[in-house]
């Protein structure tokens, strides 16, 4: 089959540029493990009440990582992603050696200095691609170091986050059907590739462009040259609903659940905020460049949306959202609340239910 990225090498660069973490003492980095499962734990309970949302079926207990560990389960995903479909388009015929061989390490170190940029700035993250029905990380050194400059309560810190991230596995774990129309709306985007497009050298030319962004802020290259049909516009345009949503679902439960359980969240979330907003041009370009940016405004959308809906129709008819990919918001609903209530519940449900 052919060879697309050397993952050995992309897993040996993420880990040779990659920020050490923060100073620690084995003790300290031993509580700092224990303490974050058990948050994980606690703020399970909280969302699952919150929410009304529980898990069908059995996860896997969090795993509490480092950077470099971070970076190779990531790695670990794309490749179970990436490979079948690189035998797909090929038709598994490989390219003559010395193409695959320069090409394929090329790629692997691309893509090794984008999960090292990555890996020191992700707090958590529910992991989708390696496995059913995935796997929540939360990265110990990024959570203590943001903590430390924040100023904030540890614990009170380490819960909120947990809040966030165990949000994120509740929605796939929940919503039986969540994580199959995922990665069914990734294949989708393949798909509507054009025939004789080959997808596989935009698909590099995509990584070298995350590259470059990480290496030079100036680039005025952008992720989305590899979006070119308009098939491939109309799948991004729910795949970024679908971000939308959980993102925004995620922000309006730590916020919710947050004031009963953790006495500093104001001061957490304002000076959290800040930190979001702030940086040098060099991050601020960066972050543009592999969509951190895209993200951010995410965050800030998907929250007013959840909570213009929850203001309408309470919890329970929040919830109707994940009944089925049909009752998921369009891209066009996330800034009109009453029309997605309108769609799903009828005009009547628009009226302002308590709950």
């Amino acid at each position: 089959m052919a060879q697309f990225v050397d993952w050995d090498l992309a897993a040996a660069t993420a880990g040779a540029l990659g920020k050490s973490g923060p100073r620690v003492s084995y003790a300290e980095a031993t509580d700092v493990v224990g303490e974050l499962r058990r948050l994980t734990e606690e703020a399970a309970g909280h969302v699952a009440d919150y929410t009304g949302l529980r898990s069908q079926v059995t996860h896997p207990p969090v795993r509490v990582v480092d950077r470099r560990d971070w970076a190779a389960a990531n790695i670990a995903g794309l490749r179970e992603v990436i490979s079948p479909l690189v035998s797909r388009l090929s038709g598994d015929k490989r390219p003559g050696p010395l193409t695959e061989a320069i090409g394929s390490r090329l790629t692997g170190v691309q893509a090794g200095t984008v999960l090292a940029y990555l890996s020191g700035r992700v707090l958590g993250q529910y992991e989708v691609f390696a496995g059913d029905p995935g796997q929540l990380l939360l990265v110990a050194p990024n959570i203590v170091e943001v903590e430390r400059k924040l100023g904030a309560d540890p614990r009170d810190f380490r819960l909120w986050v947990c809040l966030h991230e165990v949000t994120h596995r509740t929605q796939f774990t929940a919503v039986p059907w969540m994580r199959a129309y995922f990665l069914g709306e990734v294949q989708a985007f393949v798909d509507a590739a054009q025939a004789g497009e080959h997808l596989l050298e935009r698909l590099r030319r995509g990584i070298a462009t995350l590259s470059d962004a990480v290496k030079d802020p100036e680039s005025r290259a952008s992720v989305l040259d590899i979006v070119q049909t308009p098939a491939q516009r109309a799948v991004l345009d729910r795949l970024t609903a679908l971000m939308t949503l959980l993102e925004g679902h995620a922000e309006f439960v730590m916020d919710g659940v947050g004031p009963q359980v953790i006495p500093s969240v104001e001061s957490i979330r304002a000076a959290f905020n800040r930190r979001r907003e702030s940086g040098n041009p060099l991050e601020k370009a960066i972050r543009r460049l592999l969509g951190v940016e895209v993200k951010m405004r995410q965050y800030a959308e998907g929250r007013k949306f959840v909570h213009g809906v929850v203001d309408r129709v309470g919890m329970a008819g929040f919830n109707k959202i994940f009944s089925s990919p049909l009752t998921l918001p369009r891209l066009d609903e996330l800034g009109d609340p009453d029309a997605w209530v309108a769609r799903v519940h009828g005009p009547a449900g628009a009226t302002p239910t308590a709950g």
